[in-house]
């Protein structure tokens, strides 16, 4: 027993490090097993005594050192248990399981200090999961079905709804594998039911999102019947919105109101929603009633401006004055929950805070305050607008009652915009003058509302065509407030007037500087580069308008025309189609679309595009000129009678419309109806040389007795022609040398216009020239003078659709599309 206790003798030197790897073996746990007391202490109440305290003899003040300083003695405790270091049996027993650090048992052989235990080695492996354990497959399905849930759920976030629910029935699919596998493997009880409910919900939610309302309906009843969904009741509000959309407005509101039941009071804000969705549903259903015990029950217990609004517009409905009133009062009332503005005004002697209001000057914080405001301010505005001509017995008045509240609110600064909609709303009911008094009563006010009045002002005078009022008005809205983008566009348009373009294009792109999204001065400034011939700036100013205004008629029409003016028929004609599409019945759009294709000599397209041109708008004379030429041309002249008789009643007083009537008939073979009509021709028209030519011709060729009274007033029409004729020369022969160079300088310049305008009406004449073959009696060699003299009607008179058409798109296109200005205050 004393063979572990090392005495060292007193004469030796004391070595302060001796002993210290030095161990007890009672602290020894391996032969626990074989410590005979150790075990009947287990086995009866002896190990279950209370432990020993500090007042009990063998605590730590009275047990020896274990160092080189002192013989080890052991002492028992009062008990009779054994103390730390104490044998029995031979053997040596812990008193507890801690081992103290740094002290092993090899250390009493020999071992080296090791607190850290690195003689030891590496740590044994850790045990390898066994995937093939049912559980782990269930935990491994599991994850994968939330991963899909999540992924579909980003997807619908990116606004991927297709793809989004893909995922979502793949979860589905497999969170049903894995409740049958659960139930296989485990008790029912370990069902993960907030599994199932997320793959429901997110299910029913994508069906929604891709409008599939049945599936999504069906979905979300199958949760709300299960009663091991605690709070399913509470989807019935996403099946309510389901039934809003799809109009069926009394399912609507009763599930508003069931869902409504299953919400507990404490959830203020969601029942407020219901019932103001619930209060929509009864104004859908005409129910303004009820629509108004909702919308009062939420102002009185969390007013917001949506419920003031509707429950106006619910007043409105009814007619009631006083209750439109007092809603409109409401309306102000309602606290915005914004902050004083002149925390923003950063003080001067404080740096600091300079720079932290300068931070917070435009945060998000600031952001959303100010996206409140406006939206209070544009319901006061909009409730101004429509309770005004109601509440009292004129509009006039009804607008001063709106101002005078909204002068003693919150609003002080929308009572000038109110008196500016005042004046608007004159100019709607076309009482120019009080629009102009109410306007011109802001000339003294502050620079923002004077800019904003006198550029109505301008506008108005610019509509009136009083450019120098309209002039006086620009200027003073442009120096009133330099940076208001429809102050300068009017400016440019006074100039564009005047015809200095150069300084028009400069005011446009101050505006545009100002405002880029001012979509009237970008239109103006094309308008201008084109008129300045600088048709690749223009084209560059549309397409910018166009990325804008993707589908703006206006826009790609002058697009096209850029294209046609470049020489590029091919781009125009795509961006006329374009156009079709937005406007499909626009015929002058379509007679372009078949001049084009005329033009590159597709006669079947432009045949089609002509006819649909005709068909949507029968009066235009280029329009239906071309068609009768077209079926003279394939030799369907029967078909081309119908074109000219209705030109014919369009312009009753040329004759020329009549004599292709006739001339059709004559084509045709019908030749007693062809002489019936240039009889009818001669009544209307007595002195036409070719009604009378062929009325000789004809009776000649059949016999008639009526051939000497033709022929007589044959020579008398041409007598009188060509006394006509002299006259006419002999006048220009008898003017000044002056005269007829002015007079050829016009004439050329008018033949070199009928030279390009009439090119069609050449082309047509040239083809019923050479029409029918050399065995039609009526176009033989010796009545080529007749065909001659019966193309003149049809040469030069016979414009081509493309140069009336632009002239008169010339002579319009300032007036109804430059001046695209809304100069409304917005």
């Amino acid at each position: 027993m004393m063979q572990n206790v090392h005495l060292v003798p007193e004469e030796e030197e004391d070595d302060l490090y001796s002993g210290y790897n030095e161990y007890n073996p009672a602290y020894d746990t391996e032969d626990l097993e074989n410590d005979v007391a150790f075990q009947q202490a287990v086995r009866t109440s002896h190990g279950r005594r209370p432990p020993i305290t500090a007042k009990v003899p063998g605590t730590a003040a009275g047990r020896p050192l274990g160092t080189a300083f002192g013989a080890r003695v052991n002492l028992s405790s009062s008990k009779g248990r054994l103390m730390t270091g104490a044998v029995q049996d031979g053997v040596a027993r812990p008193m507890t399981a801690v081992r103290a650090a740094g002290f092993t048992k090899s250390a009493l052989r020999g071992a080296a200090f090791d607190p850290l235990g690195q003689t030891r080695g590496p740590a044994p492996p850790l045990e390898s999961k066994n995937e093939d354990s049912p559980e782990e497959k269930l935990r491994q399905m599991e994850k994968n079905v939330n991963e899909l849930i999540e992924e579909s759920c980003i997807a619908n976030s990116r606004g991927d709804f297709k793809q989004a629910l893909e995922k979502a029935k793949e979860a589905g699919r497999k969170e049903r594998v894995l409740v049958r596998l659960r139930e296989q493997v485990l008790s029912p009880e370990n069902i993960n039911l907030d599994l199932t409910y997320s793959v429901l919900l997110n299910l029913a939610n994508q069906y929604s999102a891709n409008e599939m309302y049945t599936e999504a309906l069906n979905t979300y009843q199958v949760i709300v019947k299960n009663k091991m969904f605690n709070h399913g009741g509470r989807l019935k509000v996403n099946m309510a919105n389901i039934y809003l959309k799809q109009k069926n407005y009394s399912k609507a509101i009763k599930f508003y109101r069931m869902a409504l039941d299953q919400i507990p009071g404490v959830h203020q804000e969601m029942r407020i929603k219901i019932m103001q969705n619930i209060g929509v549903a009864f104004i859908k259903t005409g129910d303004y009633a009820d629509a108004i015990t909702s919308f009062e029950h939420i102002m009185n217990e969390s007013p917001s401006l949506k419920a003031a609004f509707n429950l106006i517009l619910c007043y409105f409905a009814i007619g009631d004055r006083d209750k439109m009133k007092k809603a409109f009062q409401k309306l102000i009332d309602v606290p915005l929950g914004i902050d004083d503005e002149e925390k923003y005004i950063p003080p001067n002697d404080d740096p600091h805070t300079n720079l932290l209001i300068e931070a917070i000057k435009n945060d998000n914080l600031r952001q959303m305050e100010q996206e409140r405001k406006a939206l209070a301010e544009k319901f006061i505005m909009m409730a101004a607008k429509l309770i005004a001509p109601a509440i009292e017995t004129s509009f006039a008045d009804g607008y001063d009652w709106c101002v005078e509240v909204v002068k003693t609110s919150q609003y002080v600064e929308l009572a000038n915009d109110l008196e500016i909609n005042k004046a608007i709303t004159y100019l709607r009911q076309k009482d120019f003058s009080q629009a102009v008094e109410t306007l011109k009563m802001f000339e003294k006010k502050d620079s923002r509302v004077k800019s904003a009045a006198a550029t109505n002002l301008s506008f108005l005078y610019f509509l009136e065509n009083d450019y120098s009022q309209a002039d006086i008005y620009a200027d003073l809205a442009v120096s009133a407030d330099r940076y208001n983008p429809a102050a300068l566009t009017n400016k440019g348009n006074i100039d564009f007037i005047n015809g200095e373009y150069e300084k028009a294009a400069e005011y446009y792109k101050e505006a545009l500087r100002n405002d880029s999204s001012c979509t009237e001065a970008l239109y103006n400034l094309g308008l201008t580069y084109k008129r300045l011939n600088r048709l690749e700036e223009a084209l560059d100013c549309f397409h910018k308008l166009h990325a804008i205004l993707r589908n703006s008629a206006q826009v790609l029409s002058q697009i096209a025309a850029l294209y046609e003016m470049l020489e590029d028929p091919n781009q125009a004609i795509e961006w006329l189609m374009q156009l079709i599409s937005v406007v499909p019945t626009d015929a002058h759009t379509l007679a372009k679309l078949g001049e084009l294709y005329d033009n590159e000599g597709d006669k079947s397209q432009a045949f089609q595009y002509y006819y649909e041109s005709y068909r949507y708008f029968p009066s235009n004379i280029e329009v239906i000129e071309w068609l009768g030429a077209y079926y003279i041309d394939t030799q369907f002249c029967e078909k081309a009678i119908q074109y000219f008789e209705r030109a014919s009643l369009i312009q009753p007083t040329q004759v020329k419309w009549q004599l292709m009537v006739a001339s059709c008939y004559r084509r045709s073979g019908n030749y007693q109806k062809a002489l019936d009509t240039y009889k009818e021709i001669h009544k209307k028209f007595p002195d036409n040389v070719e009604c009378l030519r062929f009325l000789v011709r004809l009776c000649t060729d059949i016999g008639l007795k009526e051939v000497q009274e033709y022929a007589t007033k044959l020579k008398k029409a041409e007598k009188l022609k060509e006394i006509r004729e002299q006259r006419e020369k002999s006048g220009r022969d008898g003017s000044s040398r002056g005269r007829r160079d002015g007079r050829e300088g016009s004439a050329s310049s008018d033949s070199g216009q009928s030279s390009g305008t009439s090119a069609k009406g050449e082309r047509l004449s040239a083809k019923l020239r050479t029409l029918p073959g050399s065995n039609d009696p009526y176009e033989v060699s010796s009545y080529k003078e007749i065909d001659a003299s019966y193309s003149d009607p049809l040469g030069p008179q016979m414009e081509r659709p493309k140069t009336s058409a632009k002239r008169r798109a010339e002579e319009e296109e300032f007036a109804d599309e430059e001046l695209g200005e809304d100069l409304l205050p917005e």
